[in-house]
């Protein structure tokens, strides 16, 4: 694979392993690094190689393999002084992208001033999602894709049903584009039992919403939350 993309990930909790498991399911080149070795240990049907390292220990760090690496994973946040020397130890080391967890506000700001290029709020972000789930049910979930642009599944409203996206102009009345129509359809199978299947709808003009219909679409939060009402 030319494409094939290195990552290296270091910490190896809950998050990091499912880090691992999923790129390397993906067909990316997975690094682990711990300081543990029952994690090591765990991690290595899912790792191109796993290395039982301290990765705070600059010295230590130096045999690791990390030539090759295109993105490297600080998954430990609890500790906030090893998330942040070992982000700090790989931007010395020259990785060209570091994803780094943080657990608040100032350890966000220490992280990227040491080197990160990116920073995951995990329970920050998971939180928000939860709350405003509870608040709007008829949003299913979001997933925010810049400062001011979210992408949502939003449950079609009644008063859309029955109503083509051209005559509904959600682009010019709540400023949101629809990119897609997720709607289930029940078929029988050959021995009479109910299959249900979840088709996809490219949007056209003259698409006509059904109820139970799901839209996915693209605008700010406030946009988004005015559909509900």
């Amino acid at each position: 694979m030319p494409d094939q993309k290195t990552f290296a990930v270091f910490g190896l909790g809950t998050f990091g392993f499912e880090v691992c498991r999923v790129l390397s399911e993906k067909g990316g080149k997975v690094i682990a690094i711990d300081v543990n070795p029952g994690l090591i240990e765990k991690v290595k049907e899912f790792s191109t190689q796993a290395v039982l390292i301290d990765s705070t220990d600059e010295d230590s760090l130096k045999n690791a393999p990390l030539e090759s690496v295109d993105v490297g994973i600080v998954a430990m946040a609890d500790d906030m002084a090893a998330s942040i020397l070992t982000t700090a130890i790989l931007k010395n080391r020259g990785i060209p992208y570091i994803i780094s967890r943080a657990i608040s506000d100032i350890h966000a700001q220490v992280l990227r001033q040491v080197g990160a290029t990116e920073v995951l709020f995990i329970e920050i972000e998971e939180g928000r999602r939860l709350a405003t789930k509870l608040i709007s049910p008829d949003i299913l979930d979001r997933i925010p894709i810049s400062g001011s642009q979210t992408l949502a599944e939003v449950i079609v409203p009644e008063d859309f049903v029955k109503k083509t996206l051209q005559k509904l102009d959600l682009l010019h009345k709540f400023n949101i584009t629809v990119i897609s129509v997720k709607r289930m359809r029940t078929n029988i199978d050959d021995m009479g039992n109910p299959q249900k299947e979840e088709l996809v709808i490219q949007p056209v003009p003259s698409t006509v919403l059904e109820e139970g219909d799901v839209i996915v679409v693209i605008g700010k939060d406030d946009d988004i939350n005015r559909l509900k009402e």
